[in-house]
């Protein structure tokens, strides 16, 4: 099969690799119709040493199950299906607790001989547990929406859901790529009744207005901390969602809370130390996030997706063949693009 394949900064390849098959009873292999590249994914396109084996990259897709293991039982072959970003057995201590990313039988797409996601087919682990089987036929139009359930929209729901934010809550965003937009939709269906989004591109945060955010901040830093808080009646946001993982958008997070306010942190961070000592302490700011456990939230947002009462899949502003991968991770780099969609 064909698959996408990172060499070194820079280096991605379409390759052939050997096709996925059944490795372990609990395993099922997944042909994949969508998949997509994300954020997260230009990290180690901009920082990986040259010269290694090459791993398999993507982590967001969705297909049709094309074979199961022998202790598969919720899944047949023909299944329209979906995969959190990790697979998990759904059943464990800490599954059962919504955190499926710390499950002991869990793991990440694209190591330890697992498939990546952008290539013709995954070999899944865990089938039961992680793959979610979608009650539709294949609908072309609501493929990407559905694909957003992998991972970025319901990475801004976990920030939305981290802060606490429910109805009549002030909320900040910090961020205006893909999961900062998700995080306005998110934030606006959990019930926020105002939405400042902090951004650079006036495309990007036009898409943010149509998602629900009420208020547009063109401004970082101090600057847009201040305009955040004067948003805000001066006190400061209730729930800032900080969609980015540089220490200047932590930095404006805390400036945009009120005191004994919530910072939800989603974005990957570049940083390790941060601005949490005694102002932390003196205002009573709660600092919250992490890694999305997908599988824990897909369930409940699913039934909107398929009733059409949100559309996230509008993240995806360019359409890209699997030969093209390549020229998406580019465009995605050069911030040409918001986030690419992969078609197969």
């Amino acid at each position: 099969m064909r698959a996408t394949m990172l060499y070194g900064a820079g280096d991605v390849r379409v390759e052939d690799v050997p096709d996925p098959r059944i490795e372990h009873p609990t395993d099922a292999v997944v042909r994949v119709l969508r998949a997509a590249v994300c954020g997260s994914d230009l990290h180690p396109y901009r920082s990986a040493p040259d010269g290694g084996p090459g791993r398999q990259m993507g982590h967001e897709f969705l297909g049709t199950v094309e074979d199961v293991g022998s202790e598969v039982a919720g899944l047949r072959r023909g299944d329209l299906v979906l995969s959190p970003f990790t697979y998990a057995d759904n059943t464990c201590w800490w599954c059962r607790q919504g955190l499926q990313t710390s499950c002991p039988d869990g793991g990440r797409y694209g190591f330890d001989g697992v498939d990546g996601g952008q290539g013709e087919a995954v070999r899944v682990p865990q089938a039961d547990g992680t793959l979610v089987r979608l009650p539709v036929p294949v609908d072309e139009a609501l493929l990407p929406s559905l694909l957003t359930l992998t991972d970025v929209f319901c990475t801004g729901h976990h920030a939305a859901a981290t802060a606490r934010v429910r109805p009549g809550t002030s909320v900040a965003v910090v961020g205006d790529g893909a999961v900062g937009l998700c995080a306005v939709l998110a934030a606006k269906r959990l019930g926020a009744e105002q939405v400042v989004l902090l951004g650079r591109h006036r495309d990007r945060t036009d898409l943010g207005v149509e998602f629900g955010a009420t208020d547009v901040v063109l401004a970082s830093g101090d600057e847009g901390a201040e305009q955040v808080r004067k948003l805000t009646g001066g006190r400061g946001a209730d729930a800032v969602l900080e969609c980015v993982g540089s220490m200047q958008t932590l930095t404006t997070s805390f400036g945009a809370v009120r005191d004994g306010g919530v910072i939800s942190r989603v974005g990957v961070p570049s940083y390790s130390d941060g601005p949490i000592g005694m102002d932390m302490i003196m205002r009573n700011i709660t600092l919250t996030g992490g890694v999305d456990p997908a599988r824990h939230y897909i369930d409940a947002i699913l039934p909107d997706v398929l009733e059409g009462r949100i559309r996230p899949g509008r993240v995806f502003d360019r359409t890209f063949p699997l030969e093209q991968t390549p020229d998406a991770y580019r465009a995605m780099a050069d911030r040409r693009t918001l986030k690419a969609l992969i078609t197969l």
